[in-house]
């Protein structure tokens, strides 16, 4: 049982390791069998540390149209799953978490990507669109905000869901310098996400 454990333990590691490695031939073509191991429990986020740390809030709102036509306003999604962490400090859910993780893999791309897209940015040259394997990971994220985002507003619909919309809001933090300016609020954007059925969803 012992090597049994171990193996175990050494082939999470040896996955979790080669998630972060550099774009490569062997990553893309095992991408969706790492995915689905790690993603939501176990996906890595490293942006927590230098060089480039977190400088934004994230979180989702969602809304539903009914079955009548009538589309509900926006609830937040994230804030209610905040707070049970925040109130329960030693046992607190992972729910907050799965949001988070999620944002990432939204928006995130390989590092050595990113930079040749900002190149070509700068030098005004057409951007290099998003691969198959990053368009298939935005869109597995989008539906799964879209998934959650209906299991948290269940009685949303009196007479049932038809399709549910995330919005997805980027709070910029006001630099450090600013912390005390009394009108700095960082700046807030927002990317609505398309509409999916919740049959799809289910």
């Amino acid at each position: 049982m012992l090597l049994v454990g171990a193996a175990l333990l050494g082939f999470h590691f040896l996955v979790a390791a080669f998630s972060q490695a550099p774009l490569s031939p062997p990553k893309l073509r095992y991408y969706d069998a790492m995915t689905r191991y790690l993603h939501p429990y176990f996906t890595q986020n490293w942006m927590l540390f230098a060089p480039d740390p977190l400088t934004d809030d994230r979180g989702i709102l969602a809304r539903a149209r009914c079955g009548d036509g009538s589309v509900t306003p926006y609830y937040d999604v994230t804030t209610p799953t905040i707070k049970s962490t925040q109130d329960s400090r030693f046992f607190p859910p992972r729910t907050a978490r799965l949001i988070s993780s999620t944002l990432q893999q939204l928006t995130q791309s390989d590092p050595v990507l990113s930079r040749i897209r900002e190149a070509e940015k700068q030098k005004k040259s057409p951007v290099l669109p998003l691969l198959p394997i990053e368009r298939t990971s935005r869109d597995d994220a989008a539906r799964f905000l879209a998934r959650f985002s209906l299991t948290q507003m269940p009685q949303a619909c009196a007479d049932g869901t038809e399709s549910i919309q995330v919005r997805v809001y980027y709070h910029e933090m006001p630099p450090w310098s600013q912390r005390n300016r009394p009108l700095t609020g960082g700046k807030v954007s927002a990317q609505d996400l398309e509409w999916l059925k919740a049959e799809d969803l289910r």
